[in-house]
């Protein structure tokens, strides 16, 4: 033990009885009872011992001490007479002897108090992150962080993968999201960009003849904030493996995974190996995402042929969604409130009809369903007693709005979710390129490294206009848990011919994939090996595992949503020196009239 404390303060217990100690930790509280009376709360990072002050030393010792305050307690320990079974500790207290202020709160208030600092705004608790974390019930979820991480660690080494760290200055190079940029002192107008992801470099270690490579690698990426997504930077379990194919790399996952989740997560159950595999298009038809929750056992189904002519307008010349949720026994108030739910989620109205448990049709639309009642209930597979929600629009649209209906109603539904177990699935089979948004030109769907499906003979009938690009399909797959997209993967593309026909498809040529990837291009042309990987996101992983809602509540310092980080205050403003060397002048920006 340390030499300021003999034991910690979750450490005591009735064996303890009778010996002199040490102990060191926050002023958690004092209740005063009496002139020569008071019970102080201890509390170091592992527990809380109660301190009982009877002397008017003591009470000295402590008067004026602010909460937080960090104390050296040496005194003896006995039984309580008013035991907490409660706590580890509550058997025992310690009568003190010699306290010892080690380190004064000069704050007489406090942010927040510190166990109940989650009730606070999240801009004050990231502002004072450092009294946050004192919380138990914050703290606890960095602890499980770190043994997530040394479990994942331990498994990829068993796995016969080696650790290898990849540089964090490199070369910005077009992976998706925005770089965040690093200017260079000795050569002036030249950034490095902080990666994205190892993406490059692994591939490189696989060209070079490393078989089986890992990092718990860190990813900066310059991307607006969402409950799943931390800006700035985050950390994902890395992975390659060379001469590999998408089975070699589901089965290292489905190995390593199940039992971390098993041990660590709120939930003890988890999907054992194999994980079920959906097909990408068969993901958005039934469940409408490439996210699905398969703890929920609704799916939906098409019924544009059964409720498009029905007369509703919103249907008429749509696709159409339904979900049926049997046994649903919610209210009209209810059921309004799911649709409304529905709506804000997805952009899209939602509506309703019911069959009672005489078979009848009610509620919501049931007018223009009833004309044809047999024939929907026949058509959708409808028994009494079931509500059916339904979603129209484009076919993007509706299958979006039915995978957000298949969610809520999960949710409010306890008999069609079993939300105590950790479910996994592959989806795979990713279409390789679609059309932009914004440019209305083919692009790459997800990663421009993926292997098409078929090879080259694939993109060349392609190019011939034998089949259509949008119907050409990558190996490239995800792993979901729970609804949340823990990782993207793909087989590689690692044969240059390949890789420039794949680029010329949306109308990058070879001077360009020389310009944009030149060291994974020049590798591949000395000959690569086949070669696969996957990057699980570990912040994604332990908010499942804590069953937390947002990934900054297991980040020990979160950016908040905005990529500002409110504690140390950065961004921030640098001196003109600094900016000087640099090379660098602040332009600002004029404000319109």
């Amino acid at each position: 033990m340390v030499q300021s404390r003999t034991h910690t303060c979750g450490e005591l217990r009735l064996e303890h009885a009778g010996q002199t100690v040490t102990l060191a930790g926050f002023l958690e509280n004092i209740r005063e009872v009496g002139q020569n009376l008071a019970f102080v709360v201890l509390r170091d990072f592992y527990g809380v011992t109660q301190v009982v002050l009877e002397t008017e030393e003591m009470m000295a010792a402590v008067k004026g001490l602010n909460k937080e305050s960090t104390i050296q307690v040496t005194g003896v320990v006995r039984e309580r007479d008013s035991k907490n079974p409660k706590l580890p500790t509550g058997d025992i207290e310690v009568v003190p002897s010699q306290i010892k202020v080690l380190g004064r709160c000069r704050h007489n208030e406090l942010p927040f108090p510190i166990n109940r600092s989650r009730e606070a705004d999240e801009a004050i608790r990231l502002k004072y992150r450092y009294l946050d974390l004192r919380n138990p019930e914050v703290k606890n979820n960095i602890i499980l962080r770190c043994s997530v991480v040394a479990a994942l660690r331990q498994a990829m080494l068993g796995e016969g993968f080696l650790e290898i760290t990849t540089p964090i200055l490199t070369a910005s190079s077009p992976e998706g999201a925005r770089d965040y940029l690093v200017p260079s002192r000795k050569h002036s107008g030249k950034f490095y960009a902080l990666p994205q992801a190892p993406q490059q470099f692994k591939q490189l270690l696989m060209a070079s003849g490393f078989d089986r490579y890992f990092q718990i690698a860190p990813c900066f990426r310059d991307e607006d904030a969402r409950a799943d997504r931390s800006p700035g930077e985050f950390y994902q379990l890395d992975m390659e493996m060379a001469f590999a194919s998408q089975e070699d790399v589901f089965e290292v996952l489905e190995a390593v995974l199940p039992p971390i989740f098993a041990e660590y997560g709120k939930y003890s159950r988890a999907s054992a190996a194999p994980f079920k595999r959906i097909p990408y298009m068969e993901a958005l038809e039934k469940y409408g995402t490439d996210k699905p929750d398969l703890r929920i056992d609704l799916t939906a189904q098409d019924a544009t042929e059964l409720l498009s002519g029905c007369g509703f307008g919103p249907f008429e010349g749509n696709v159409v969604k339904a979900v049926a949720v049997s046994g649903y026994a919610g209210s009209r108030k209810q059921i309004d409130k799911l649709c409304a739910d529905a709506e804000v989620q997805s952009g899209n109205k939602a509506y309703w009809f019911r069959v009672d448990e005489k078979g009848e049709i009610v509620g919501g639309i049931a007018k223009f369903v009833q004309p044809t009642a047999e024939q929907v209930k026949a058509g959708l597979g409808i028994a009494p007693n079931t509500l059916v929600l339904l979603a129209s629009g484009t076919k993007g649209a509706a299958q979006k709005t039915a995978g957000v209906l298949i969610k809520l109603a999960g949710a409010a539904c306890p008999e069609h979710m079993d939300l105590e177990k950790y479910e996994f699935c592959w989806i795979v089979d990713f279409p390789m390129y679609e059309i932009g948004e914004e440019s209305g030109e083919l692009e790459f769907c997800h990663n421009p490294f993926s292997m098409p499906k078929g090879g080259l003979a694939t993109l060349l009938a392609a190019e011939r206009g034998e089949i259509d690009p949008l119907t050409i399909t990558a190996d490239q797959y995800d792993l979901v848990c729970n609804g949340v997209e823990l990782s993207s993967g793909a087989v590689r593309n690692h044969e240059p011919d390949i890789m420039l026909k794949a680029f010329e498809m949306v109308k990058l040529g070879e001077e360009d994939v020389k310009a944009k990837f030149p060291a994974m291009y020049n590798a591949f042309c000395y000959g690569a090996p086949p070669h696969a990987g996957i990057a699980p996101g570990v912040d994604r992983m332990v908010m499942l595992l804590a069953g937390e809602d947002s990934i900054r509540e297991i980040i020990p310092f979160p950016m908040n949503k905005s990529a500002q980080d409110l504690m140390m205050g950065a961004p921030g403003e640098v001196t003109q020196k600094q900016l000087d060397e640099l090379h660098i002048a602040i332009v600002k920006e004029e404000k319109g009239e």
